[in-house]
């Protein structure tokens, strides 16, 4: 039977999340410990819980409850980082030994990342460079590696079709204006949920807007730093995101706090709550099935084809502007990077062969 301390640990709560983030952060024993120290400790481990993004973190918990789990199967201790252990459990998850399917290699590292994630949380790093482990990932990727999914990006016509199934009722108003606002400004989905109306209105936004006479800037926190995102007025209020925006946020309302919210079933009532970013994908799936897009491919593979991501990669792929400021509106390091979401890009646009006199 296998120990006490061997057992999968319990579902984390928030808090229990939040205090794993911070686990190492408390008063010194060195310092007699006072209500004032104790709150500045408390303090310490929220900024800690917002280290890193709060999907990554739910991840990375659920790595490591997958992993504690494998080891608990096995007797092995999970608390100490064995790479041994771990070169084990990477192998199984390439390979494994029951009728459960093969995890992708992107898998396979991010919960690497986590196990390397929650083992520094405790204290105790994990050497991601042992032979037992490195060697091993090595292979992996050589055996099974493959070019990443890419999602579909959604063309400018496909989204005034999905646009166009939408009424004017405050939640419809409210999904067009993430339509357009995801779309225009090139945001991932946890971008569009986390605005604000203005700066500094809550502690869980990473972002404000600031609409002007030619448009509307989205001043936002990314993984390197602030960027500034500039967001045009269109062409007809049919298709501009900056009016779209301004009509949700005059019928619901809204002059504070976060700009995208739940709203009751019968279109009542706009709640305080900030709306999820799964949300997003969720509508993005709904309009692309309302609007007929896409038709000739069945149903189930439509749904895996577009997700929150679709809205990115179609501005970088349909955008006729320069690539570099496609680049900057994305937020991208290197040229490179927005191509990889340049689904339709043209690669022959320079004709090396003809260039080479062939």
């Amino acid at each position: 039977m296998a120990e006490k301390s061997r057992a999968d640990p319990p579902a984390p709560s928030s808090d229990a999340q939040r205090d794993d983030r911070g686990r190492a952060i408390s008063v010194p024993n060195s310092v007699a410990a006072s209500g004032s120290l104790e709150r500045l400790a408390e303090t310490a481990r929220d900024y800690a819980a917002q280290a890193t993004a709060e999907n990554t973190n739910k991840a990375y918990l659920a790595d490591w409850k997958h992993f504690a789990s494998w080891c608990r199967r096995r007797g092995a201790d999970p608390f100490t980082p064995d790479p041994q252990l771990i070169g084990l459990y990477i192998t199984e998850l390439a390979a494994p030994q029951d009728a459960s399917p093969a995890l992708a290699v992107s898998t396979i590292e991010r919960r690497l990342s986590g196990l390397a994630w929650s083992y520094q949380q405790r204290g105790k790093p994990l050497d991601r460079k042992n032979p037992h482990i490195a060697t091993v990932l090595a292979g992996i990727k050589r055996a099974h590696a493959k070019p990443p999914m890419q999602k579909a990006p959604i063309a400018p016509d496909e989204l005034l079709q999905m646009v166009g199934t939408l009424s004017f009722s405050l939640r419809d108003l409210r999904d067009r204006a993430i339509l357009l606002i995801g779309y225009a400004g090139g945001f991932r989905r946890s971008e569009i949920v986390t605005l604000d109306v203005s700066r500094d209105d809550t502690m869980d936004g990473k972002g404000w807007i600031e609409i002007e006479d030619q448009g509307a800037v989205v001043i936002l926190q990314t993984k390197t730093g602030w960027k500034e995102v500039a967001i045009g007025r269109g062409s007809s209020d049919d298709s501009c995101p900056v009016h779209a925006l301004e009509q949700w946020l005059h019928y619901a309302r809204i002059d504070h706090g976060p700009v995208f919210r739940r709203v009751l079933r019968d279109n009542s009532k706009v709640q305080d709550d900030r709306l999820s970013d799964k949300h997003v994908a969720r509508l993005i799936k709904k309009t692309m099935l309302k609007a007929g897009i896409r038709t000739d491919v069945p149903e189930k593979e439509r749904l895996a084809l577009f997700s929150g991501h679709s809205l990115r990669a179609g501005l970088a792929s349909y955008a006729e502007a320069d690539e570099r400021h496609v680049q900057k509106q994305l937020g991208h390091a290197s040229a490179e990077m927005t191509r990889r979401y340049q689904r339709r890009r043209d690669r022959f646009r320079v004709n090396l062969t003809k260039a080479a006199g062939l």
